[in-house]
């Protein structure tokens, strides 16, 4: 339930000042089984595509693609609904985003509201920037590296399965990785953080961004985790620079 900020009282209609906590309840489980449709929906789209999905999964990889194999009778169908499920996720998301944010909004005034709607295209595409990113860039190093790393000895042949999961963590999580300035830039504008902590911060950061690199992919090798690390740290230059003009911006919106 979210939390009424003492002083947005007065920017509220009478009617959301009377709203009981169970009708918050109520709204939450509304809101909540309309974002389990949304990723249905979204899901049973993605499923007439499920095969062109995952070929486009396996691009990454080139022609070591073929290599890879299913093993069980029932792997392919599997990762089959895996991918169909994420896609569905991601189909989704804005509506998931929008049903999260609707229920939050009672807690925000007026012009928080107009500002967390006008940055709502920038929190998908950011999202959508990072999953382009770890297919365009970061899958094919990782995957050459990953099928050419002790080929002169042993064949790399990986299930379907797990080079399926491996690409669809990496695509969700760089995705969300690149959410960093939208998060940042929110807790600036509740005062939570600042420019100036951020950037008092900055070299704690360029180590935290190899160490989630190391989480985000399977390797170790200097190559993919620079690959990995390097947005991330371009990214908390962007949200320094973010916070800072909202900083600059609040007296002058106080007055």
């Amino acid at each position: 339930m979210p939390e009424i900020k003492k002083g947005h009282t007065d920017n509220m209609t009478d009617q959301e000042k009377r709203l009981p906590i169970t009708q918050h309840f109520t709204e939450m489980r509304q809101r909540f089984f309309r974002s389990i449709g949304g990723i249905v929906a979204g899901t049973v789209i993605a499923m007439f595509f499920g095969d062109q999905l995952v070929l486009m999964l396996l691009e990454p990889a080139g022609e070591l693609a073929d290599n890879v194999q299913s093993i069980d009778v029932l792997e392919y169908i599997s990762v089959y609904f895996r991918v169909a499920l994420t896609a569905g996720f991601i189909i989704a998301m804005p509506w998931v985003l929008y049903q999260f944010f609707a229920f939050l909004s009672p807690a925000f005034t007026p012009k928080e509201k107009k500002i967390i709607f006008t940055t709502f295209p920038f929190i998908v595409s950011l999202f959508l920037a990072g999953v382009a990113f770890a297919y365009f860039l970061a899958l094919p190093v990782t995957m050459f590296f990953l099928f050419e790393f002790g080929s002169d000895i042993v064949t790399v042949a990986p299930r379907i399965s797990t080079y399926i999961d491996l690409v669809l963590r990496l695509l969700v999580a760089i995705g969300l990785a690149f959410e960093m300035p939208i998060i940042l830039g929110t807790l600036s504008v509740v005062g939570i953080v600042s420019s100036k902590w951020l950037a008092s911060k900055r070299k704690i950061w360029f180590v935290l961004a190899f160490v989630l690199s190391a989480f985000i992919t399977p390797t170790l090798d200097p190559i993919t985790q620079t690959l990995i690390a390097a947005p991330l740290i371009v990214l908390y230059e962007i949200s320094i620079w973010l916070t800072r003009i909202i900083g600059r911006r609040k007296p002058a919106t106080a007055a």
